[in-house]
């Protein structure tokens, strides 16, 4: 192989690497939100987005506490696939609904944050989107047995 046909080579090579980790490197992670602390907030849904590559949820906060401002959150969960896979459907959540949302707050203290758990006041049926908070209480005890 010629010498110049091995650097074009090359070079094509690590360019095709670097392409290829791109859009990994896109994807976000979760270190925004406070993890270490949850907040609770008590409010209509004024707006649900069901679309890739994240599921928001706003919701108007009307009973401000401390450390907890009154006003429009938007609150973010997982993508669409992975709520359908926890049992959500688009329509389990809907513009109107009173709501109770534990939320993990962007660390930049704005009005938005992580879903935890988010509770429908008309029939105190709650819901999250990671799959082990789903689950019953101390089912690893049954599969222990």
């Amino acid at each position: 192989m010629k010498p110049l046909s091995k650097k074009v080579l090359t070079s094509a090579a690590f360019i095709g690497l670097v392409a290829g980790a791109y859009p990994v490197s896109a994807h976000h992670s979760t270190t925004m939100f406070d993890r270490d602390n949850v907040i609770v907030l008590d409010g209509v849904v004024k707006e649900l987005h069901w679309t890739n590559p994240h599921v928001a949820i706003f919701i108007e906060n009307a009973a401000a506490k401390p450390g907890v401002p009154e006003g429009l959150w938007v609150i973010e969960l997982t993508s669409p696939g992975n709520l359908v896979r926890s049992g959500w459907t688009r329509s389990i959540i809907k513009p109107g609904d009173k709501v109770t949302a534990e939320v993990h707050q962007l660390r930049d203290g704005t009005k938005g944050g992580g879903l935890r758990k988010i509770t429908l006041a008309a029939t105190g049926q709650s819901y999250t989107y990671n799959i082990r908070d789903s689950e019953r209480p101390n089912l690893e005890e049954d599969y222990k047995k």
